[in-house]
């Protein structure tokens, strides 16, 4: 209420305070100490307050103090538009949606030249409960890191960062599919996959106007809750249906599907037998026609049905033109804006010389992102600023 942490300076300045300091970095030792294999940090962080200031100052902070260790970072905003501010009308929502996008500009930019990943993370504003909304976020996340976090895992955090970072392409794209539409456990995964041939059945989970993608750069793809070995859909002496039908696994399947539609981009697809739990607290907001395994019926059950126990998920990260979308929509806000309005932001020690160079900066980054007839479609945008 009182503001204080309005502005991304604000939010930076609190580390420059030695307490503050130094309780984080008692805190982080405390725990450092305590792990056998530290493969790095994630960093969560609002994105529309002056928590984008906390967030990139820790991030730079364990960049400097923990070099060659992977840092991933989630950028969270609200589940409303204009980057969280519900209110877009008077004087209070200007001033929020002004913050709001000058902390995403500066933790977007800032924190990909520390982290070694970075994504912005949201839901569209049809999830109107913060319970909710949270909730399929956590459930997105668990998924998307699960391949590095397993005991089993062959994989780090730096090597998925590696995977889809590369030519400074450090922002990217959260997609899902929670839950993951597959009709019974053990039903044919190539006759799932085979249903969505043409667009992946996952929905956008990063603040990008475009929802739409036909290509991306790299992807790293996680299916869980479903039986990893592959069911033979075909009777003996048939050919298989299609070329997913002739995999001997799951994950090949979710490899060839993944090559199907992204054709060219490095993908890598993990399968894992174990679902992900929606017991208590989870919220019970699932359709009727779900299982207590989260399976899909094809009509609602006669019965009152059972909680939802677990349900199916595929998640996925990706180094995509859609990113472009989202930095290039972000920069051609901040240009329309006058900085010299807004005196709570540069009074934090952000310089308007400073602040005209980032907002290059982020063009250059968007740029990084353009894949073919987008080139062009992005020298208009040029002529056009």
């Amino acid at each position: 209420d009182c503001g204080c942490l309005e502005a991304f300076g604000q939010g930076e300045s609190l580390l420059q305070d030695p307490g503050c300091l130094e309780e984080l970095e008692d805190r982080l030792h405390f725990y450092v100490e305590e792990c056998d294999y530290l493969q790095g940090f994630q960093v969560l962080c609002d994105l529309h307050s002056g928590f984008s200031g906390v967030g990139a100052k820790v991030t730079e902070l364990l960049c400097d103090e923990y070099s060659g260790k992977g840092i991933l970072t989630w950028g969270l905003t609200p589940t409303t538009t204009d980057a969280g501010v519900s209110k877009p009308g008077g004087k209070t929502g200007t001033r929020q949606r002004f913050h709001a996008r000058l902390g995403s500009r500066r933790c977007l930019f800032a924190s990909p030249s520390f982290s070694s990943c970075n994504s912005p993370v949201c839901l569209p504003p049809q999830a109107s409960l913060n319970y909710h909304s949270s909730a399929i976020l956590a459930a997105a996340l668990d998924t998307l890191t699960a391949p590095y976090r397993l005991s089993s895992s062959q994989g780090s955090m730096m090597h998925l960062a590696e995977t889809l970072n590369f030519s400074g392409r450090k922002v990217v794209a959260a997609w899902a599919s929670i839950p993951f539409p597959a009709r019974r456990r053990a039903y044919s995964l190539p006759d799932t996959l085979r249903s969505y041939q043409h667009d992946a059945p996952w929905e956008l989970l990063s603040p990008c106007r475009k929802h739409k993608v036909s290509c991306c750069f790299a992807q790293s793809v996680v299916l869980r809750g479903i039986c990893k070995e592959s069911p033979i859909s075909s009777r003996p002496g048939k050919p298989p249906a299609s070329p997913l039908h002739a995999c001997e696994s799951a994950e090949e399947v979710l490899q060839r599907y993944l090559h199907t539609v992204f054709p060219g981009a490095l993908s890598t697809a993990h399968v894992l037998e174990q679902p992900c739990d929606t017991l208590p607290p989870y919220p019970q907001f699932f359709s009727p026609l779900l299982t207590r395994q989260g399976f899909l019926l094809d009509k609602p059950p006669s019965y009152s049905s059972a909680a939802v126990e677990s349900i199916p998920v595929l998640a996925a990260l990706q180094s995509s033109p859609v990113v472009r979308t989202l930095l290039r929509g972000l920069y051609q806000d901040l240009q329309k804006l006058n900085p010299g309005r807004w005196a709570s932001f540069f009074a934090a020690g952000v310089e308007q010389e400073e602040f005209r160079e980032a907002l290059e900066e982020l063009r250059t980054l968007a740029q990084c992102y353009e894949a073919g007839f987008e080139a062009d479609e992005s020298d208009d945008e040029a002529d056009s600023d």
